[in-house]
């Protein structure tokens, strides 16, 4: 089983850096404003705690989730996201991270190729409860949108492709 010992520093920081990633590229194709972000991050949050709790989750997942939990871990992961985001627009931002999960599957199939398909199928899952978190192009509060996009859902395919997993 994979761990942080199996990777670079700068590896390591990549795929930790996926965790957020995954949800940022979905809320990034159809920006949700202030209420819908926050349900977003919630949602993102929710599931990485929902897999620190599962028995079932493996050993790289809770390895991740133990690491974002220092502060060393968590710094590593807002410096990589401020030197690859500031500035960045909606679009950039996607592509980006889309870019980003497409080096970490590659980094994953190398180094941990027993734990890559989970990992990859939960990074997957993050994006998806993103995405169904908060209603896209209702009125107020998101009351009357759909709940996943056309951007978002062609999104989610984007970070399937990218991380080569079915959707």
């Amino acid at each position: 089983m994979a761990n942080k010992q199996n990777f670079t520093q700068e590896e390591w920081t990549k795929v930790l850096e996926s965790t957020m990633l995954a949800g940022v590229a979905v809320s990034a194709a159809e920006p949700s404003g202030l209420w819908g972000t926050l349900k977003e991050g919630f949602a993102s949050s929710a599931t990485m705690a929902k897999a620190k709790l599962d028995p079932s989750s493996n050993e790289l997942i809770k390895a991740v989730i133990a690491d974002l939990e220092t502060s060393a871990g968590r710094s590593a992961v807002q410096e990589a996201l401020r030197k690859d985001f500031t500035g960045a627009k909606p679009a950039e931002v996607v592509q980006r991270s889309l870019a980003n999960l497409r080096e970490v599957a590659a980094i994953l199939n190398a180094k941990a190729p027993g734990d890559a398909p989970a990992f990859k199928a939960w990074l997957r899952l993050v994006g998806q409860k993103v995405a169904e978190a908060s209603a896209e192009g209702g009125g107020f509060l998101g009351i009357g949108g759909v709940q996943v996009s056309d951007a978002e859902k062609a999104t989610l395919a984007d970070i399937s492709k990218a991380l080569g997993t079915s959707a």
